[in-house]
């Protein structure tokens, strides 16, 4: 077996694994989380009307500076700011295949400054 199938394999069984932990609490709204090479993408999400409440992303917050965590932090502050708005007091955090490191966690964090309880 190639190394990049094995690698493609080992992703896939970890995203599964979150998001099966994540069915068991089917009620709440869930933050899902994308993170590419240069931007963080996040975006919140009714799983029962299969509705998405509110998203953003590095791209539509033009005028931060600093490096990739601090950006991921105000990303995550202004999502959590866009889910009071809809009045969401409480989600899920899925951070599907990504490790809770760095860029992801900075953007928990940033949920959690911003007033939403993750």
């Amino acid at each position: 077996m190639s190394l990049e199938r094995k690698k493609y394999q080992r992703v896939a069984r970890r995203a599964l694994r979150v998001r099966s932990k994540l069915k068991r609490v089917n009620s709440l709204p869930r933050v899902s989380v994308f993170r590419s090479l240069n931007h963080i993408y996040a975006q919140l999400i009714d799983d029962a009307a299969q509705k998405t409440l509110a998203s953003c992303s590095s791209l539509e917050l033009k005028d931060l500076t600093g490096d990739k965590k601090n950006i991921a932090k105000h990303v995550g502050m202004e999502l959590a700011k866009r889910a009071r708005a809809q009045g969401v007091e409480i989600a899920c955090f899925d951070r599907g295949s990504f490790l809770y490191h760095g860029r992801v966690k900075e953007l928990a964090q940033g949920l959690r400054e911003g007033g939403l309880q993750v």
